[in-house]
């Protein structure tokens, strides 16, 4: 389940995972692979930080509720409209409470998911910045400072609201991790994946 986090830019805003059966994740209005994210945030773990950092990242935009769905419709059952709407109809919410667990799997499905996001959705490239001297990152449209910035590192870490299944996360999961344990970059000072 996607969780709200403070942003600097834009006051709370939600991110995470919304389908357990699906790596994607959202950011408010933007969605990107778990996968993609990890690799992201490895690039970043490789490079000591400067006062400026610029790269740019691979997402998809949806820019109206009915195109993006109804979260909690979806989850009931109830309204199956728009791109997360008709994720739920491929893979419905679990019957048994116990069963909502965040699948290390979901990477498998991404052909699927990434082929129905393109009807709903805008592919753009959208930057990423760091500006260490005045400790905010930008996603995008969004900034974060660098405590909020590595909340979203943690959320995707753990599995967001459900967890991972069994405890295992996937691999691009764990080499994010160990890029970040190794990392110099002062962006992940103080950030502790345990």
């Amino acid at each position: 389940m996607p969780l709200e986090f403070q942003s600097i830019s834009h006051g709370k805003i939600a991110f995470g995972f919304f389908n357990i059966e699906t790596d994607m994740i959202l950011l408010n209005q933007y969605f990107l692979f778990a996968n993609d994210f990890c690799d992201y945030i490895s690039e970043i773990a490789e490079i000591p930080l400067k006062e400026i950092y610029e790269s740019s990242w691979d997402i998809y935009l949806i820019g109206n509720n009915v195109d993006m769905g109804n979260l909690m419709g979806a989850i009931y059952g109830i309204d199956l409209r728009g791109f997360i709407g008709e994720v739920y109809k491929l893979f419905p919410f679990p019957k048994h409470p116990e069963d909502f667990k965040q699948n290390p799997g979901g990477f498998k499905n991404r052909i699927l998911i990434d082929e129905l996001i393109q009807k709903f959705a805008k592919r753009l490239n959208i930057s990423f910045v760091i500006h260490q001297k005045d400790d905010k990152i930008g996603i995008g449209e969004y900034l974060f400072n660098r405590a909020s910035f590595q909340e979203l590192i943690r959320y995707v870490w753990v599995g967001g609201l459900p967890r991972w299944k069994d405890g295992i996360q996937p691999d691009y999961v764990l080499k994010m991790k160990g890029m970040i344990e190794k990392s110099k970059n002062l962006l992940f000072d103080g950030l502790i994946l345990a």
